[in-house]
């Protein structure tokens, strides 16, 4: 837990704050120096470039400043820092993954028809202690992959309205101080909700989904 708020995962924000407005960490500092060491080692950088955007880098204080010094040297799915900043992820008939250092809004709004939406939060930047997730299934999975002491709850309903992305918080339950809180609002048909934790032999499933092929962010 400790090495999770030192990374900044658990930092509390204002949910109106776009992505790129949040303050960066440490953390997120070395993750763009290590693509651009990776750029100046195979010529895809100068040395004098190389310095220039390591000088920055280092510099930089929010996200926004720090993911420009990559945008030209990987692909968006390879990027150090996803900015996305839609509060939405739907797969219709293919697999949809959010991973890697992204921002979570304090709602998003997931929906999977016949595909399967595969979030993975143990590297993500949540935007407040308590994120709610009104999903919707039809024929669809979610995958929901958590660091460790983050509590994950699950409410079921029969009534899509009863999932809008515009209902209040509901009571947060009792749970230790400090701990994030993701809520699952789920109106599901023949779909089904899968939480993924941190255990003994972890490795077998990090690497499970890696072998699917991931559909449009």
């Amino acid at each position: 837990m400790t090495a999770l708020a030192r990374g900044g995962y658990f930092r509390q924000v204002s949910p109106a704050r776009k992505p790129s407005d949040l303050r960066a960490s440490d953390d997120d500092r070395e993750r763009v120096v290590a693509v651009l060491a990776t750029a100046v080692g195979d010529g895809r950088l100068t040395l004098e470039e190389h310095a220039q955007r390591v000088q920055r880098a280092y510099q930089a204080r929010t996200l926004g400043e720090l993911a420009p010094l990559t945008s030209d040297l990987a692909p968006a799915a390879g990027q150090p820092l996803q900015l996305d900043d839609s509060r939405s992820v739907s797969a219709f008939f293919a697999t949809v993954q959010r991973d890697g250092r992204w921002v979570v809004p304090d709602r998003l709004t997931v929906t999977a028809v016949g595909g399967q939406v595969i979030l993975d939060m143990r590297e993500a930047l949540l935007q407040g202690m308590h994120t709610v997730l009104n999903t919707t299934l039809v024929g669809g999975q979610l995958h929901l992959l958590v660091p460790e002491r983050v509590q994950v709850v699950l409410s079921g309903s029969r009534h899509p309205a009863r999932v809008r992305a515009d209902l209040p918080a509901r009571p947060e339950p009792p749970r230790p101080a400090g701990t994030p809180l993701i809520e699952v609002r789920a109106f599901t048909v023949a779909g089904r909700v899968h939480v993924h934790a941190p255990r003994r032999g972890g490795a077998r499933w990090r690497g499970r989904f890696a072998r699917r092929p991931a559909g449009p962010r």
